[in-house]
């Protein structure tokens, strides 16, 4: 049987809104993961028969098929396809998903999946103009559905329902930070990042992770989604900038390749939910990943729940018991940041460099995504 397995992971560093990032054109982050793929395997790209590219924003400087853009801005070969996908913050895991089943279903042996986004150059929201004719919701769907969607009102939303406190909150924050400082400090992600070259010099570390908050520093941040709110930009992901890459392909073609597999792709699901609530997918995504997969969540070692906000980790905790030491030990979005688009990509980035360091057998990710939705992908480690 064929499968599908990653050769190689690799992300830039994620850069805070209007950081050391924000001058690089988003093709050209892009283009610097793709070559880095390319050198770290010794892959001639000329083999790669797809590239699938997450991008949520696609407008001004992210429009156009970016994932095309961005392998010719590499200097790959001409013959390189590409498109690009939306599946909102979720876009470049599912580009892993599509990736896995091209393989597995043998329309190809050599793709790449990941995604970009540059939030300091192409706004969040920019895609949506003005006027009657731009809005996203359409008069049916407001009959089905009055209130409109809103991110920070269903993170506020979840807090309400799972009865998590500000003080939670804050504190689930303060962590990630510290376990991002943690595993920088510890060079736990030299090996996951491929430096940047900028104007301005090269940036190779996250630049979000801050040391020395407190409980009492984060609650004097206002909430602005909510008068008597919870949620603020203390307990929620960073704006930022990045790119990551994966390299997808058999076992078999692997072999012929001269490349030694890091993880399997074991399973991947997707799952919807209220779109009101928007973000409680990722809790029956992780319930149909363990009924397909046939893993159970005890025999799962170390989880990537991306942290879009607080509450929503949180809630999946409370909902799963999971061993909270199990999920995001390297911290998560609210320290390192959330490029949109290149999110998917660098949990899983992440994720399988942690297996092959630490020697455990399973990683599993899941992320809310707009629209209600989640995907959840389960991977094994084959270095072990």
């Amino acid at each position: 049987m064929r499968d599908a397995v990653i050769c190689q992971a690799v992300r830039t560093p994620v850069g805070r809104r209007n950081g050391g990032l924000s001058g690089t054109h988003p093709a050209d982050l892009s283009a610097t993961v793709l070559m880095a793929l390319a050198e770290r395997t010794g892959l001639d790209p000329a083999v790669v028969e797809d590239v699938f590219w997450g991008c949520v924003t696609q407008v001004g400087e992210q429009t156009l098929n970016i994932g095309r853009t961005a392998v010719l801005a590499a200097g790959w070969p001409t013959s390189v396809p590409a498109t690009t996908m939306d599946r909102q913050c979720g876009s470049s895991q599912q580009a892993l998903a599509t990736a896995a089943a091209t393989v597995i279903s043998g329309q190809a042996d050599v793709v790449v999946a990941g995604g970009v986004e540059s939030m300091s150059r192409v706004p969040m929201g920019s895609t949506v103009g003005a006027g009657e004719h731009s809005q996203p919701y359409s008069p049916l769907f407001h009959r089905r559905f009055p209130d409109a969607p809103h991110q920070g009102l269903a993170a506020e939303m979840i807090a309400a329902r799972w009865s998590l406190s500000r003080q939670q909150l804050d504190e689930f924050a303060l962590a990630s930070h510290a376990r991002a400082a943690h595993a920088r400090d510890a060079g736990a992600s030299k090996s996951e990042i491929a430096a940047v070259s900028t104007d301005g010099g090269t940036v190779s570390v996250d630049e979000g992770i801050r040391q020395g908050g407190t409980v009492a520093s984060l609650a004097q941040l206002r909430t602005p989604f909510q008068a008597d709110g919870v949620v603020t930009a203390g307990n929620a992901s960073q704006i930022s900038d990045g790119a990551a890459a994966l390299l997808i392909t058999t076992s078999e073609r692997a072999r012929g390749l001269g490349l030694t597999p890091m993880a399997r792709i074991h399973t991947t699901v997707v799952a919807a939910d209220d779109p009101v609530w928007m973000l409680t997918a990722p809790v029956p995504a992780t319930q149909r990943l363990v009924q397909r997969s046939g893993v159970a969540l005890a025999e799962i070692d170390t989880f990537e729940v991306n942290e879009a906000f607080a509450s929503i980790p949180l809630m999946w905790l409370a909902e799963t018991g999971v061993d909270p030491a199990r999920v995001n030990p390297d911290g998560g979005a609210i320290a390192l940041g959330h490029p949109l688009g290149a999110s998917g990509a660098r949990l899983m980035t992440t994720l399988v460099h942690r297996l092959v360091a630490t020697g455990q057998r399973f990683g599993m990710q899941t992320m809310c995504e707009g629209g209600g939705q989640a995907n959840a992908t389960l991977v094994e480690n084959l270095q072990r």
